[in-house]
């Protein structure tokens, strides 16, 4: 399975608890204009398939692909059609593959919406966060619960599969302004509603406003009290967790997303982005272990390049230089992250990364059970033991069972109860030391 992510980093405003990589200027210089911007993502592409051309990286044709940001339908939709083109003439797009981009809602309307339908796009995920005006303004928010409302309603009438994201926790919201999101969202009609704590970093504009007193830290346990009350009418209304954040109805999950739980392989394409690549789509890439002593690091990370905040490319000569032995088990990239000096590094003609890793056997086994410890579908844990060469015991296992934290599945499988959903860091903690890792 392969996936393809695109990231668009442009906002009319950035929303003052925001922390990913976006900006709100339109135009940075150095080609990285909003204007050009699909034009630098389909450069880059052609470059990252070169690149995994000369490592004998053979991907599928990929099964989803998803435009994130920042909010990619601030590009006009011809050029998000032209993205979606590009990746199916580079890699390709199975058939049946989910099409996915974010929006805001005040940026589209019925005719945008069918040119997405017509370019081949599948689905559109709302940035909602609220029902309630008052929370809407906390989170500097432009849109109102009347434009969520009109873009899901134009959405369904172009065919258009679509999703809404909420947040919990702001600053004011009481538990009947949280239920009153909920069920807003419940009634829209959509068959995928994912939902999100707020978590608030310091150096964004709430997390000043918080350290300057002027507005309420969120809250752990009105957060996880209000986490119960949404699972519960979601239940209700027919739509089942499939990941801690996200429910859906049956066969509505985000394949995309499970796809990143699931420790796929997918490209990550735009400022910013992460991808990942595992040993199994790799093939004379493996035979070249040449790196020296000096490009082991303290922690046994096999790393080439500068870190992300250097802000340098890597140059081909250094993206190169990433190799792995039978031992290790794939790759993890980043791209720089600054648009202008993400555009500026492409014209060295290579993949605009400001640094990468090794991944190791070990650290992968320890992703996938931190992964696996998310989903519905839970941890697969015979394939642990076979994979680490560890027993796992099952009797430390069922002590988890007693303390309400997780329940076996019928297929051996074991998944997070809610409580386990909850205190899911200190459930993740705890199986990696059953599992002995």
């Amino acid at each position: 399975m392969f996936e393809v992510y695109v990231h668009v980093p442009f906002c009319y405003r950035r929303c003052g608890y925001c922390d990913f990589n976006t900006y709100t200027a339109v135009d940075m210089g150095g080609g990285a204009s909003r204007g050009n911007y699909a034009n630098l993502a389909i450069e880059e592409m052609g470059l990252v398939k070169a690149w995994q051309e000369r490592h004998g990286i053979n991907e599928p044709a990929a099964s989803t692909v998803f435009l994130g940001g920042g909010t990619p339908t601030l590009l006009p939709a011809d050029d998000l059609g032209r993205v979606l083109r590009a990746v199916n003439d580079i890699w390709g797009v199975e058939p049946g593959a989910e099409i996915t981009t974010e929006a805001n809602p005040d940026t589209v309307d019925e005719r945008y919406l069918e040119s997405l339908a017509t370019a081949g796009f599948t689905r559109i995920s709302f940035g909602m966060q609220s029902a309630v005006p008052h929370v809407l303004k906390t989170l500097d928010r432009t849109h109102t619960p009347a434009n969520v409302e009109a873009g899901v309603r134009a959405a369904n009438k172009v065919g258009l599969r679509s999703s809404v994201d909420l947040i919990y926790g702001a600053p004011g919201e009481s538990m009947d302004d949280w239920r009153t999101s909920v069920e807003t969202a419940i009634e829209l009609g959509v068959n995928h509603i994912s939902a999100y704590a707020l978590t608030v970093e310091p150096t964004t504009k709430m997390g000043r406003q918080i350290k300057a007193g002027t507005i309420g830290k969120p809250d752990d346990d009105d957060e996880a009290a209000k986490y119960e009350s949404a699972d519960d009418l979601f239940a209700q209304a027919g739509l089942q967790w499939y990941e801690i954040s996200n429910w859906a109805r049956p066969g509505h999950e985000s394949r995309h997303n499970l796809g990143y739980w699931r420790n796929v392989d997918w490209a990550g394409i735009g400022p910013g982005a992460h991808s990942h690549y595992r040993t199994s789509s790799i093939g004379a890439w493996r035979e070249h272990a040449d790196l020296g002593a000096r490009d082991i690091d303290e922690d046994g990370f096999r790393k080439v390049g500068v870190t992300s905040a250097d802000q340098e490319p890597m140059g081909q000569e250094g993206a190169d230089a990433v190799r792995m032995d039978a031992s290790q088990f794939g790759v993890r990239a980043w791209d720089i992250a600054h648009p202008r000096q993400w555009a500026e590094a492409m014209r060295q003609a290579d993949v605009p990364w400001a640094g990468s890793e090794v991944i190791t056997h070990d650290q992968n086994l320890e992703e996938t059970v931190m992964l696996g410890l998310r989903l519905r579908e839970g941890l697969d844990v015979s394939r642990v033991e076979q994979a680490s060469g560890h027993h796992v015991d099952r009797a430390l296992l069922t002590s988890l069972e007693r303390e309400g934290l997780i329940e076996f599945l019928d297929n051996g499988r074991i998944a997070p109860s809610r409580k386990g959903r909850l205190l899911n860091d200190t459930l993740i903690a705890r199986v990696l030391d059953i599992c002995d890792m």
